[in-house]
């Protein structure tokens, strides 16, 4: 088995991410915490496809979700913020 570096795994992560992730990670890295309806809006991602798309980026550690009242509130980790960093060089 071949050992990846942190870039290699995230190259790696993003060729297995829908392509909705990247759309709602900037959404969060421009417009900073919002709740899923903004987020749903602002990313243009419907919002069942939000719910799925958010679990991953969660699972991954790039986004964090925290409840305020009723509503989730989504942000972007500092690992997410270097995921999309990376991923930026990489183009």
């Amino acid at each position: 088995m071949t050992e990846l570096t942190m870039s290699q795994y995230f190259k790696e992560v993003n060729n297995r991410l829908p392509v909705e992730a990247e759309r709602v990670m900037r959404a969060l890295f421009d417009e900073g915490k919002m709740n899923k309806e903004e987020l749903s809006l602002t990313s243009k991602v419907k919002r069942a496809v939000l719910d799925h798309v958010v679990m991953q980026l969660f699972a991954l550690g790039l986004v964090e979700v925290t409840s305020e009242g009723k509503s989730k509130i989504c942000s972007l980790t500092k690992l997410g913020e270097e995921y999309l960093e990376l991923m930026r060089e990489a183009i």
